[in-house]
């Protein structure tokens, strides 16, 4: 059973930056496809940003320009850098991680078997 632990959440002002990690264990990740979504409340979960094992990459409109998602395979690490928050970046983040995701469904959470236990991302104006 993978395991995901997110990281790297906090509270920052407008316009700042922060770095989430998301950890996979025990076994590779570096053949799944691997996302970051968000969720604000009773919202539903909102894809923000994708890979691929091949590294190509797809955004959420709304973030683009603002977010990279990014890996680092030889240590099994997931990674979204955010900068240029802004308030409406505030949710709970999650990564996920599943080795059967189609490019047209990247985004979409009911995609992913393996979920994290979430970090908590406030912006404040």
């Amino acid at each position: 059973q993978l395991r995901l632990v997110e990281s790297g959440g906090g509270s920052v002002q407008a316009g700042g930056s922060l770095r989430l990690s998301c950890a996979a264990s025990p076994s590779s990740t570096s053949s799944y496809s691997r996302a970051w979504f968000r969720q604000v409340q009773v919202k539903e979960r909102e894809g923000v940003a994708a890979t691929k094992r091949d590294g190509s990459t797809t955004y959420a409109d709304s973030v683009k320009g603002r977010f990279t998602i990014s890996t680092d395979n030889s240590k099994n690490m997931l990674y979204l850098q955010m900068n240029d928050l802004i308030p409406e970046d505030t949710a709970m983040y999650y990564c996920a991680a599943d080795p059967f995701v189609v490019w047209s469904s990247l985004l979409r959470p009911d995609q992913y078997k393996y979920w994290g236990q979430g970090t908590q991302v406030t912006v404040s104006s």
